[in-house]
């Protein structure tokens, strides 16, 4: 089954411009169709890893779909003159995906951040969406040397989702490294999802969001993310820089 998705090039990197409903959509058929989907919800802070590590470019175009999570992403492609129909978070899409996922009887594994928190995440998770089956779930806290066996364990519960939430330079490119291995019909990361489904941090109010600083919201909660944050000032600059150039396909950008 193959889709044309309409996308918008941000600096090189190929964002898809459907909305939630339709990505959804898109998502699902393929799932069920059991054709592999690596998603990347991404923001300006990877598109700016993106410009400055080649391989982290390279990664990220291995993926098959990459939705606008960041409000900074949304705003980009305004400015660029080529909008995105609206931003797709990696939370909303997961809670929208799972809510589908219960007609369906899917199969969820969830992995990465502290044992805690991944147990109270598929415990929500698990509450909130009854009939989506939880099969299994891990910390995101081992080396490369036990890659093989987590990759194994997760392979033979064979689930129709894998969720991850791990550092943000590993996250993706595990995800990359592993895929084929690993089998599973959508594999997605999530980033600091698992948190707030966990209930360890508060997601921004509705008028936080909608006034596109969430990035403070969670900076006061999560202090030590300063120096990611420090990101954002420098990619407002080069799309302003850059207004002409921002949403043109331009391998080099």
């Amino acid at each position: 089954m193959t889709k044309t998705i309409p996308k918008v090039h941000i600096f090189g990197i190929p964002f898809s411009k459907m909305g939630m409903k339709d990505t959804v959509q898109y998502l699902t058929d393929r799932i069920n169709a059991r054709e592999q989907t690596h998603v990347i919800t991404a923001n300006p802070i990877m598109i700016m890893s993106a410009l400055e590590k080649p391989n982290y470019k390279e990664m990220m175009l291995k993926s098959d779909l990459i939705v606008p999570d960041g409000a900074g992403v949304v705003w980009a492609a305004q400015k660029g003159g080529d909008p995105v129909a609206e931003r797709v978070t990696g939370i909303e899409l997961l809670h929208e995906l799972l809510k589908v996922g219960e007609s369906h009887h899917w199969k969820v594994y969830l992995l990465g951040t502290t044992q805690e928190i991944i147990e109270a995440a598929a415990q929500s998770l698990q509450m909130q969406y009854p009939q989506v089956r939880i099969v299994g779930y891990r910390n995101g806290f081992f080396g490369a040397d036990e890659d093989d066996e987590v990759v194994a364990s997760i392979a033979e519960l064979k689930p129709d989702l894998l969720f991850v939430a791990r550092g943000a330079e590993t996250q993706e490119p595990w995800i990359v490294k592993h895929r084929e291995a690993l089998g599973v019909p959508l594999i997605m990361g999530v980033g600091g999802s698992f948190d707030v489904i966990s209930g360890k941090l508060k997601r921004a109010p509705e008028w936080i969001q909608k006034l596109r600083i969430e990035w403070l919201f969670r900076l006061l909660q999560e202090p030590k993310r300063l120096p990611r944050m420090l990101v954002l000032p420098k990619f407002m600059l080069k799309v302003m820089r850059n207004k002409e150039n921002v949403t043109k396909h331009i391998e080099n950008s």
